[in-house]
């Protein structure tokens, strides 16, 4: 469905033309992505495959344009199961929400994901922004939520400066690991992730997706998906995909059982990942967003 839509209140022209993503013009999406302030890993057009072939939902990958030329983007994909009906900008992941060169475009998107919203019959329409939009872009029936938080740091490029910037207590499990005899591989199979990551979901009760989800996520990324391992002998004791965009690293996937509690395992895994990522340049390590007063949200 093409939507057409002008700024209220001013000349109509330009006028947006708001359509689905075409297949094979990704590259011009990721492009323009990667080319804004807003545009996060994401929202990257990877994501789309992973979640129509491998969850099974189906996707709305707005884009609004203008003379030829991208104006805005707005991955929507439409969830539902029995635990609800929604149309999210994106689900399973951070980040979301409209990615626009101008504020005119922004609206313009937004407006027809209201209008999908409606045509698909959702329970509501949800879009994890970064920032939260202007109230006239979706008028008083929004409402904003403060339930998660997010952890961004930057990265010194001396790795001793960042071992001291972690809380003392933290530190000396660092270094436990590291006392322990622990180190890490990397991974093109998605196996020992998953593993790792089954046992401690299943330890805590919490459903996750299977190994082929996992692959199909590095398979898609690439070098930009990276699975770190840390080992200790023979023995896996944890493992986390995280994923490189521009100048930060977000790991992501990640998670350990009995070994890794017993062996401080996971702080030395995260030390490594922000290590590893310090000596190749990167200069931002984001650890996402947890729900305030969770179990990750303290470890964080």
């Amino acid at each position: 469905m093409r939507t057409e839509a002008a700024p209220i209140g001013r000349d109509p022209l330009p006028s947006y033309a708001v359509t689905e993503l075409d297949r094979g013009d990704e590259a011009r999406w990721d492009d323009f992505v990667r080319a804004s302030a807003g545009g996060t890993f994401y929202h990257l057009s990877g994501w789309r495959g992973i979640f129509e072939n491998n969850l099974r939902h189906r996707t709305y990958y707005l884009a609004c344009e203008a003379g030829g030329e991208l104006h805005a983007v707005l991955p929507l994909v439409h969830v539902k199961t029995f635990l609800g009906n929604a149309l999210v900008s994106v689900p399973f992941l951070v980040y979301g929400g409209p990615v626009a060169s101008n504020p005119d475009a922004e609206q313009a998107v937004v407006a027809r994901a209201r209008e999908l919203a409606h045509e698909l019959g959702v329970d509501h329409l949800e879009l994890r922004n970064q920032r939260p939009l202007d109230d006239t872009l979706h008028g008083s029936d929004w409402q904003t939520s403060i339930s998660h938080a997010t952890f961004r740091k930057a990265i010194d490029p001396d790795p001793e400066k960042n071992l001291k910037a972690i809380p003392r207590k933290q530190r000396a499990m660092v270094r436990k690991g590291i006392q322990a005899g622990l180190s890490w591989e990397l991974d093109d199979d998605a196996s020992r992730l998953y593993r790792a990551l089954l046992e401690c979901k299943r330890n805590l009760g919490t459903p996750f997706f299977g190994r082929r989800y996992l692959q199909a996520v590095k398979d898609t990324f690439g070098e930009q998906a990276e699975i770190l391992t840390v080992v200790r002998g023979t023995d896996t004791i944890c493992s986390v995909m995280s994923f490189r965009y521009k100048d930060q690293v977000l790991p992501y996937y990640g998670g350990g059982g009995v070994l890794a509690r017993n062996f401080a395992g996971n702080d030395y895994m995260y030390w490594c990942v922000m290590e590893k990522a310090c000596q190749e340049g990167v200069r931002l390590f984001d650890y996402g967003r947890s729900q305030i007063g969770s179990g990750a949200y303290k470890f964080k």
